[in-house]
């Protein structure tokens, strides 16, 4: 079957879920229906149910005539995607994961995973706008690859780890700068509504064995700021989900967001460019697509 990415969009019709193939989005509970087969309601949970869902998916897609997948898909330009996880019970977030990140501000690469949590209420979807506070001066992009957990993960090995998850996505760490650096610790300053944008969709982990080496991309309004590839992690994404089990334990749908690497925007030189009213953000993961932002005014 073709690459499977995972979506939730809103067409004219309804609010649903779907994979996307070839620039088009193919409605999985429409699809379903016409064939007598019982999908989920929601793509969480799809989620939940993990590989059995997958199996499913991959025998219609199969052996569903090339004619009815079309009457359940829609242009990818006529449906407004959404970000894939409405509401995960967590959002954890790395620091300093990158070498490349921590070398160009002087930092220390630490021996374990340092983690901050984002709120749920922080997530946007593609193309949803990020809300800069009025009060809020140095605000900062970090492309980051995000990991969507399928089952339940209780101090688990890192050998084990790659059965707890169940996909990958995009997250940008937007982070209010002049609040993370005042309150020397980070959840405040990156815990803002619209600080979470994600997606464009998840691709699932058996169809992403490996992402040691994916590359990783932002622009601002055009310009190239992030270039790097997750080679550069300190901690690979295995390693992550052993070490915040041990501390957590990790459910269904949770977002464990990796890390950004070099290139934000208060570490550039010779001075910082902080993101302004109106400006694009535009990020790229190798293999699992692109999430773009633009930032807007709030109160």
């Amino acid at each position: 079957m073709a690459f499977l990415k995972l979506v939730r969009f809103h067409s004219d019709k309804e609010e649903s879920y779907g994979v996307l193939i070839d620039n088009r989005v193919i409605c999985l509970r429409g699809l379903a229906r016409s064939s007598k087969l019982d999908f989920p309601a929601s793509l969480e949970e799809f989620v939940v149910l993990g590989a059995s869902q997958i199996q499913k998916l991959d025998k219609l897609l199969k052996e569903t005539s090339r004619r009815c997948i079309q009457r359940f898909s829609y242009s990818i330009e006529d449906v407004s995607l959404l970000a894939p996880i409405k509401s995960p019970r967590k959002i954890v977030c790395l620091g300093l994961n990158y070498r490349d990140h921590a070398a160009e501000q002087n930092a220390v690469v630490h021996g374990e995973p340092v983690i901050f949590m984002k709120p749920a209420t922080a997530i946007i979807g593609p193309n949803e706008e990020i809300i800069k506070p009025s009060f809020v001066n140095k605000l900062d992009y970090e492309a980051e690859l995000a990991v969507v957990l399928g089952k339940r993960a209780k101090n688990v090995s890192a050998a084990d780890a790659r059965s707890c998850i169940f996909g990958y996505t995009i997250l940008d760490d937007v982070s209010a700068r002049d609040i993370q650096f005042k309150d020397k610790q980070w959840t405040r300053g990156k815990s803002f509504d619209t600080f979470a944008p994600m997606g464009p969709c998840i691709v699932t982990e058996d169809q992403l064995l490996d992402t040691s080496d994916l590359r990783i991309c932002t622009w601002v309004n055009g310009e190239l700021r992030q270039k790097s590839s997750t080679k550069n992690m300190v901690f690979n994404v295995y390693e992550i989900v052993h070490q915040l089990s041990r501390v957590m334990t990790l459910e269904p749908c949770d977002i464990i967001s990796t890390g950004t690497p070099a290139g934000v925007g208060f570490a550039l030189k010779p001075k910082p460019k902080f993101l302004n009213v109106g400006d694009m953000v535009r990020i790229e993961i190798e293999k699992i697509g692109t999430l773009e932002n633009r930032v807007a005014q709030g109160e």
